[in-house]
């Protein structure tokens, strides 16, 4: 096994050689952490995960925040430490090796490309909905992919939002965050709107059986049913803070900027997913929301008020895309300093001359999600999302217990409270919602990862710096 490792004086060495520019504060930081958070997983999971868990879906949203949060002060802790790009990938690297930085970040490919295609679908999915109402019905061809479970063509409205959202990333990392952050207020505007609207209707009876699936995940008619199989899928709600981290070589003042957007972005979405969670199942039997694909909306009119059930839908159709942005931004990034530290070709981590973006590899990821979400379906995608994210979380917190051990006095300007009993309770949480997704997901994470190493064996491990010898 391959533990040669790039310290992290190596790392921050690097990003001042090769950089990109600072521009973030951190303001928008948690601005761009909540545009990537708040997106699917609220607007459409929701009635997923009550399908499995009932009112029982509350609890899920509690425990996934938990886990979330354990983990956010390792990553919290981490990137204020390496302010650099690469997030999991790049600690990974600094603590445990080259190998496992690999594997981190060839599965974190799982939580950013593939994630950010399952949302340009799902936004797809309005979309195509409201040029229906409006009289403009699209034909099938255009609006599902040859692989979906009722096949189509090529889903031009996935793919296109994908393709702009690329645009704007390369014209510059202000901009996006500029656009994102006037989305997320539309987002946070609709989520008030129902949570100020629903909370009065909650009628206490709905709460009763609280968990009619019971609390671990168990299959019943061929579902993965319970609070913690809800949980499991509901994490993929909480995707995207992390992606704070990987600006952290764009931000002004890491060290302090970064804790904020990743701590600040993760609680407001955790109170308002249980608020949200509260008014769903508190004021509509969660019966009725089974297969709804717009729960939010439909709860609304379903209680009388119509326009406002609308304007929600129309504010996941405008707001959606801010987390296709996020997704991509972290992705490139990612990508960015594999390439940068030779696993991945040279040519990636090239530096737009007038924007200061890494122009190529960000092209190349949105033409590439952009494939996948014009031919894919959305089902069973944020599971296998899932997959890759609890890895890399596990993987975080892994390297921040051992780099307290084996580097203590190391300048940390934030640190991780109690940091043994939060690893280890990220750990273990993470590793819990991991086993309590379907055995078809992790099967296809496991046989995603053996392909990621033999990548590496096939060109990545001859190619590395630290393959060199060093100058006696």
């Amino acid at each position: 096994m391959n533990w040669r490792r790039k310290s992290v004086e190596q790392c921050l060495a690097l990003a001042d050689k090769k950089g990109l520019r600072r521009s973030l504060g951190p303001l928008q930081l948690t601005m761009l952490g909540i545009g990537a958070v708040i997106g699917t997983g609220i607007f459409v999971l929701t009635a997923i995960g009550a399908e499995r868990a009932g009112p029982g879906l509350m609890l899920s949203f509690v425990i996934a925040g938990f886990v979330c949060a354990f983990a956010a002060l390792a990553y919290a802790e981490m990137s204020a430490m390496v302010p650099v790009s690469g997030s999991a990938y790049t600690y990974s690297y600094a603590v445990m090796g080259e190998f496992v930085a690999w594997i981190v970040g060839w599965n974190l490919i799982l939580e950013y490309a593939v994630s950010g295609a399952a949302v340009a679908v799902g936004w797809s999915g309005y979309m195509a909905g409201l040029l229906q109402s409006l009289g403009m019905p699209m034909p099938l061809a255009l609006k599902a992919g040859m692989f979906a479970v009722h096949g189509g063509g090529v889903n031009v409205l996935a793919a296109g939002a994908v393709l702009v959202v690329t645009a704007l990333l390369i014209i510059g990392t202000r901009a996006s965050a500029a656009v994102t952050s006037v989305l997320v207020v539309v987002k946070l505007a609709a989520l008030s709107a129902f949570i100020f609207i629903v909370m009065p209707k909650i009628d206490w009876a709905h709460f009763t059986p609280f968990m009619p699936f019971g609390f671990g995940s168990h299959e019943v008619d061929g579902m993965a049913k319970g609070v913690m199989a809800a949980a499991a899928l509901i994490f993929f709600a909480y995707v995207g803070f992390d992606a704070v981290a990987t600006a952290a070589e764009e931000t002004r003042n890491p060290n302090r900027n970064v804790p904020i957007g990743i701590l600040g972005s993760l609680g407001v979405c955790t109170l308002l997913y249980v608020l949200v969670a509260a008014g769903a199942v508190g004021s509509t039997p969660y019966q009725q929301l089974v297969g709804n694909t717009e729960p939010l909306a439909y709860i609304l009119r379903h209680l009388g008020f119509v326009t406002v059930g609308n304007l929600v839908a129309l504010a996941a159709i405008l707001a959606l895309p801010t987390v296709v942005l996020m997704m991509l931004f972290g992705q490139s990034r990612i990508f960015f300093v594999m390439s940068r530290d030779g696993l991945l070709p040279e040519v990636f981590s090239r530096v737009h001359q007038r924007f200061k973006t890494p122009h190529v590899i960000t092209a190349v990821t949105g033409v590439i999600v952009a494939m996948i979400a014009g031919l894919f379906s959305v089902s069973e995608i944020a599971e296998l999302s899932n997959t890759g994210t609890l890895f890399a979380f596990i993987a975080v917190s892994v390297a921040v217990v051992v780099l307290r051990q084996t580097q203590p006095n190391r300048p940390r300007p934030f640190r991780c409270p109690a940091v043994n009993v939060v690893g280890t309770l990220a750990i273990l949480g993470c590793a819990y919602l991991f086993v309590s997704l379907p055995g078809k997901a992790q099967a296809r994470f496991w046989i995603w990862t053996v392909i990621g190493a033999l990548v590496y064996f096939v060109y990545g491990f001859k190619r590395s710096p630290l393959a060199k010898p060093v100058p006696a």
